[in-house]
């Protein structure tokens, strides 16, 4: 071998130093990624429209970024709504449709998001609620770099952890097994400790998710960071509780279910009827529903302080403008409309959620995007976002364009779908197709010869109070969405 002649050394060398010039600066140009899950949170927040409820933070997130008033998840439930989330996978290509299932027990070869990132070199983590635990349920593994229990704080304050040892040593007298999570009694279903917020679960969440920035915030990272509240019970501090007048708190103007619609359709909202002193059966007292909308709410503003500690920690580390944050609900939740509380439906109210997303040097800041997304679009939007390529094979579609032109043409419909058992049936499926106008639900029962549709029209009725599909002159309406809902969310995206 003929020695390298100092000349070929030096250029060897040159060559080295640009590449790892070139690798240094392509790192510190990756952006990280904030990951904000919010359990059960609807769009009732000050950025859009309801003024009532106060959540500066997260208005002020929107105010930097986009937020999209039309986000729906694909199912109105933990579980599956955040396997199809995380994975970029519709219920139906997982097949997860309820709390047990975990995504890789059907499709063990699925990537998740952080799993995606972590496969380009991040530092991927969670701190609190990102998959579904309950229910037998587990984590994911393959998807984070480091799985570390941090310090945890009760979910209720003194008296309501007091209490629910309570119920629960009475349950074992009475022979219950509570190694069986559905056979546990609930304590309380709302609870105002007067505590500091760290004193509880959420605040010990966000303080992880502090701790881990500042260890991490040398090298790209994907921290997902998923809070508790307002999931029942709806716990938070007292002064979160003292910044609504009950006074003030009305209830919905629609307390029945939708006129025409099948009864199965509805929920008899038995997550709600666990917990101490609430009805088995029948409506809330007026005074309980007051009650629970005031829990929700003051849960709601502790969640919305604990999201502006993250993003301060942020600024204060300076990595805001290189870091992605988006913030997201699993679904909606009703509280009380139609008579209906938690979510477990169909309607408007469960399948939508809030989407918020802040990218570093975006343009339209504060921007609202009124495009039909869907949470199988996150997946994505992210890798677009974070300047990773998008993994082929997924059931989304980045809205990375709309965060450039929150105004352009996009999707013409959105999917979801809630299975329910339909009397002398079976167990049947209700999917769903949301288009500018109208929702159409369509139930069906595997090898049996029936269906049953709901149709919603928007323009005349937002709040789906009644079902039209029966009305002559909705006929060809419903033969449209029914022939598009069998053809498939691909049939729906933009043309260039």
């Amino acid at each position: 071998m003929r020695p390298v002649t100092g000349f070929v050394a030096l250029l060897t060398l040159v060559a080295l130093a640009v590449a790892l010039a070139a690798t240094t600066t392509a790192e510190e140009e990756r952006l990280n990624v904030l990951f904000i899950a919010v359990d059960d949170l609807r769009p009732e927040l000050g950025a859009y429209g309801h003024p009532h409820v106060m959540s500066p933070n997260i208005d002020r997130l929107a105010a930097e970024g986009t937020l999209f008033t039309r986000a729906y998840c694909q199912q109105a439930v933990c579980n599956p709504s955040r396997a199809s989330l995380m994975t970029g996978l519709r219920p139906d290509t997982l097949q997860v449709y309820d709390l047990p299932t975990h995504f890789r027990d059907q499709q063990p070869d699925a990537v998740t998001i952080p799993q995606h990132f972590k496969a380009h070199g991040y530092h991927t983590e969670r701190v609190g609620k990102i998959f579904h635990l309950g229910h037998g349920n587990r984590d994911d593994p393959l998807s984070w770099t480091r799985m570390k229990e941090y310090p945890s704080a009760p979910r209720y304050g003194p008296e309501g952890e007091a209490l629910r040892a309570q119920v629960q040593r009475a349950a074992r007298k009475q022979g219950v097994d509570l190694a069986e999570r559905r056979n546990q009694p609930r304590g309380l279903p709302w609870e105002a400790p007067d505590v500091a917020d760290d004193d509880l679960a959420d605040g010990a969440i966000a303080a992880a998710a502090v701790q881990i920035l500042r260890e991490v915030r040398d090298r790209p990272f994907f921290l997902a960071v998923g809070f508790l509240n307002p999931h029942l019970p709806f716990v938070a501090p007292k002064k979160y509780w003292d910044q609504y007048d009950p006074a003030d708190i009305a209830l919905p103007e629609n307390l029945d279910p939708p006129q025409g619609a099948p009864t199965y359709a509805a929920t008899d909202w038995g997550e709600l009827r666990r917990y101490h002193n609430m009805p088995q059966r029948g409506p809330l007292s007026n005074a309980q529903a007051r009650e629970a909308i005031h829990g929700y709410w003051a849960a709601t503003s502790y969640v919305d302080a604990l999201v502006g500690k993250l993003v301060a920690e942020l600024d204060r580390l300076e990595l805001r403008e290189k870091t992605v944050v988006i913030l997201w609900g699993d679904h909606g939740w009703q509280l009380g409309e139609h008579g209906f509380w938690c979510k477990h439906t169909n309607y408007e109210v469960a399948a939508r959620a809030p989407l918020i997303i802040s990218v570093p040097g975006q343009p339209n800041t504060g921007a609202k995007s009124n495009a039909l997304v869907e949470f199988v679009d996150i997946f994505p939007s992210l890798a677009d976002a974070s300047g990773l390529p998008v993994p082929e094979g997924l059931d989304g579609l980045s809205f990375a364009p709309l965060i450039e032109d929150p105004q352009r043409s996009w999707k013409t419909a959105a999917f979801h779908l809630y299975p329910r058992n339909i009397p002398d049936q079976g167990r049947g499926m209700g999917h769903a197709i949301k288009t500018d106008r109208y929702r159409l639900v369509e139930w069906r029962v595997p090898n049996k010869d029936f269906v049953e549709h709901e149709l919603y029209d928007h323009n005349r009725d937002p709040n789906e109070n009644l079902n039209v599909a029966g009305r002559p002159e909705y006929a060809e309406v419903v033969k449209e969405l029914s022939g598009r809902l069998q053809k498939g969310w691909r049939g729906e995206l933009p043309r260039e």
